[in-house]
Parts: structure tokens; sequence; C-alpha cells
């Protein structure tokens, strides 16, 4: 087994990262809505665990049909990486601003969460890139049987 594919099993701890965040998620709901910014702010740390584990999957592989078609099409991949840096941007803004600036105890309580999903978000967008790099038809042409 070379590095790469350890890197590639190790990918698989996204999942039990994300049971964690929708564990916190939910918890609010059988313990009581008073830990609900406590609750929120571990359900964005491991969902910004889980993402950022999810980055050392294969990018030469698309998971599923729906990835696939984004990301062999130039337009909806360059749609969908617009997006997904918007997003990111919006994430690491919104945590920052709320560590440093803000003035509300609820958005500085959740701010490290929205920070470490951001940080995630940015090894997602990464693996995006090379995605679109892999599997865009127009630079990566299929070669013809025959």
């Amino acid at each position: 087994m070379n590095v790469k594919q350890v890197f590639h099993s190790i990918s698989y701890l996204q999942y039990p990262l994300l049971l964690l965040a929708v564990f916190y998620a939910l918890r609010p709901y059988f313990v009581g809505f008073d830990t609900i910014w406590y609750s929120i702010n571990q359900m964005l740390i491991f969902a910004g665990l889980g993402v950022s584990f999810s980055t050392f999957q294969d990018t030469k592989k698309t998971q599923n049909a729906f990835s696939k078609r984004i990301w062999e099409h130039p337009k909806k991949g360059k749609s969908a990486l617009t997006l997904l840096s918007l997003f990111t941007l919006g994430l690491l803004l919104l945590g920052m601003y709320g560590l440093y600036i803000s003035e509300s105890e609820i958005l500085t309580e959740i701010s490290f969460g929205v920070i470490v999903l951001g940080i995630g978000y940015i090894g997602l967008l990464k693996s995006a890139i090379e995605m679109f790099e892999n599997h865009r038809k127009d630079k990566n042409p299929v070669a013809e049987p025959g």
C-alpha cells in the first residue's frame, strides 16, 4: 500500500466525524435547547473536520454521476468552483467577524466552529479544483476506441 492509498483510506474518517456533527445538530432536541449554541459550535467543528478528511479522497475518480456531469462540463465546473469559493470566503469572513468584531455573544460563541468549517472548505475547494482539472472533457478528451 503506497502513501496515496493510505490517505485515501484515511478519508473514510469523514463519515464518523460527520455523524458526530449530526449528533450535535440533534442534541438540543434530546437534552434541551439551553445547550443549542454549544451544540451548534460542536456541529460546525465536526462538520469542518469531516469536510477536511473528505479532501483525502482520490480526485481522479468521481464519487457519483451528478459530480461527474459537473466536473466534465467546463461551464458547470467553473460555476461550481465560483459558488464554492464564494461560500468558503463567506464562512471565513463570518467567522472572523464574529470572533474579532461582533459584540454578539452568540456569534462570538459559534465563530470558532464557523472558521473550522471554512478551513475545511478551503481543502474541499482545492480538491474540487483538482477534480475539475482531472475530469474536464475539453482538456482531457477520452480516447476513441478503435
